[in-house]
This record gives structure tokens, sequence and C-alpha cells, in this order.
């Protein structure tokens, strides 16, 4: 089945780490989550995309807003776990939006990552959700407003009632994203 690109968001609460300000680690993607959008990926979905890139030595690009002409840094390490999908890079200080990214991550401007992959498989489940089985990853993204409420770049010193705001905030406007996309 061949598709369009597509692109998922995470927020990433505490499970993405940075550190240095310019190392990140933590999951582009849980497993078993519905987004907003009506999407779970299924255990095992990135597999088949991540043999391949690793044999045709081939990475997953690290990009700004999923902008393939603005790549801010690289993913060191891809993998899936029983969780999800793990991802450890740095962003590069030496790129102009690279030290934007790390600016804003450290003033929580920033929190969210997103792929962009294509979707290989797809099955409907009796809720209409969408199950990912099988993806071809292309990229992971820092990003604005990520559709995973589960994922996003977590800061020291947050607190939880500025978290809990700007989580309805995110929510207001990926609701009406999503209104739009649908007109």
């Amino acid at each position: 089945m061949e598709s369009v690109l597509e692109t998922k968001f995470c927020r990433l609460g505490g499970d993405l780490v940075v550190s240095d300000g310019t190392v990140i680690e933590g999951y582009a993607s849980l497993f078993g989550a519905s987004d907003q959008g009506g999407d779970v990926v299924q255990a095992g979905a990135y597999g088949a995309s991540l043999k391949a890139l690793a044999a045709d030595r081939r990475a997953v690009r690290m990009l700004w807003q999923h902008d393939p002409a603005q790549p801010i840094g690289v993913w060191d390490e891809v993998r899936e776990d029983a969780r999800g999908l793990y991802v450890k890079g740095r962003i590069l200080d030496s790129v102009e939006r690279g030290r934007e990214a790390a600016a804003l991550i450290a003033a929580g401007a920033i929190d969210g990552l997103s792929i962009g992959y294509r979707t290989r498989r797809a099955v409907k489940n009796d809720k209409g959700q969408r199950l990912l089985t099988e993806l071809e990853l292309w990229e992971v993204s820092l990003v604005t407003f990520p559709m995973l409420p589960s994922a996003r770049v977590g800061q020291k010193g947050e607190t939880p009632e500025t978290d809990h705001t700007l989580r309805e905030l995110a929510a207001v406007f990926d609701a009406a994203r999503l209104e739009l996309a649908r007109d």
C-alpha cells in the first residue's frame, strides 16, 4: 500500500530528557496510545522500516517542524522497544535553527516531537480507529503542537499548574487544526 507522507505528533512530558542543552532522548511514538486523530501505532510497526534503513546505511532525520530544508540535528539511536519508538540524538548548536530549537526547548516554548512516515499497513478496529501495523519512518521532528498528548519535552522546574494550562491550550489549538483540516 503506497501512501502520502503523514505526520504523527507526540507530547513528551517526562518521557523526553534534554541534557547539556543539545542531547535529547525519549519516545517519539508510544504503542497502543490513541492520538487525537484516532490512530493507534501497534507494537512492531517500525521494525521493517528500521531494518531497511540500517541495511541501506540511511538514517532517520531530525527536522524542525517537518521541514526537510531545516535539519537541526542527528538521531544517534532510533529503536523500538516494548513501549514505543525510542530516540536519542543531538541538536546541532552549530546550525542556527538548532541553536534556536535548543533555546526554545529550554524556555518551554517547544515541547513536542512528531514522526514523519508513510503508512504501509493499517486496519480499522470496531471503534473506528486506524491501527497502524507497518510504517515507513522518514523523520522525527521537534514541533510546536503535538498530536499525541502523552509525549512532550519536560523541563526542570515545570510546575504542574503551568503544564496543565499549556496542555489545555495545546488541545484547543489541536482541535482547531483538525477542524480546519476537515473543511
